[in-house]
């Protein structure tokens, strides 16, 4: 498989840079399987002082990211398509979106700073928005640095585990993940469930499975609902299987 282009405009570029140099990001650019380009909005301004914000017309509290920096930052590299703008107004990240995106050649990704960006970069340059959440980041760094490992955890050969996208949470059962024990058996006085040392592997699948189900309808049952609601076996698993305690 071809390596993953994604091409990210910050004012901060170095904060993606920095934090996609570790871990499993480190690991897929050393490799090849990641073509991360972090480019700085600021190489592009026109004035000695490298001004890349302006009073918002009409008046308003804060800065606005001008245009003319980002068209030009953009321009200049021709990125892969599509361009998201990181903002609170678009389509919500999520395991969906990853995997769409995983599916990709490449994308970039627009980090707002300020009060957001001029309107007619979302009018005229990028192909949508996307928001991680309904929550205020003073800019769209951190929110980067998230989708970039969603998407690229994704990709063939990214992980050590192949198996591991598909039964971790939002994986292809669509339930949060099991809990998880490892050695010893028994810590504090807290044992690993008898089950999971029974060597019974048929049993060991149903319990996760009941156990998957049990946290989605306790922390999450929105999950549930989406799924169709439970069926006649996922029924008789609950019964079977106990949840493991959860504070």
């Amino acid at each position: 498989m071809s390596a993953l282009r994604i091409d990210v405009f910050s004012l901060f570029p170095s904060l993606v840079d920095d934090f996609c140099a570790e871990s499993l990001l480190g690991k897929a650019r050393g490799t090849g399987l990641l073509d991360l380009r972090c480019h700085d909005i600021r190489e592009q301004t026109t004035d000695v002082h490298r001004t890349v914000d302006d009073a918002p017309f009409g008046g308003g509290a804060g800065m606005v990211m001008r245009a003319q920096p980002i068209f030009e930052a953009v321009e200049a590299v021709d990125p892969p398509r599509p361009l998201f703008l990181l903002g609170p107004g678009g389509r919500a990240f999520d395991q969906a979106l990853a995997d769409e995106l995983a599916a990709t050649d490449g994308f970039s990704l627009l980090c707002g700073r300020y009060e957001g960006v001029d309107h007619r970069v979302r009018e005229h340059l990028v192909d949508g928005e996307v928001s991680v959440g309904d929550v205020v980041l003073s800019g769209g760094e951190v929110a980067a640095c998230l989708v970039i490992e969603a998407v690229t955890r994704l990709r063939d050969g990214a992980m050590g585990n192949a198996v591991s996208p598909v039964t971790e949470s939002f994986g292809e059962s669509g339930l949060l993940e099991e809990p998880q024990y490892t050695r010893p058996a028994e810590f504090r006085g807290w044992e690993v469930p008898d089950v999971l040392r029974s060597g019974d592997h048929a049993r060991i699948e149903r319990w996760r499975r009941a156990q998957r189900l049990h946290r989605t309808i306790r922390d999450r049952p929105d999950l549930i609902a989406r799924l169709g609601g439970l069926s006649t076996d996922d029924a008789r698993l609950l019964e079977e299987f106990p949840p493991v305690p959860y504070h």
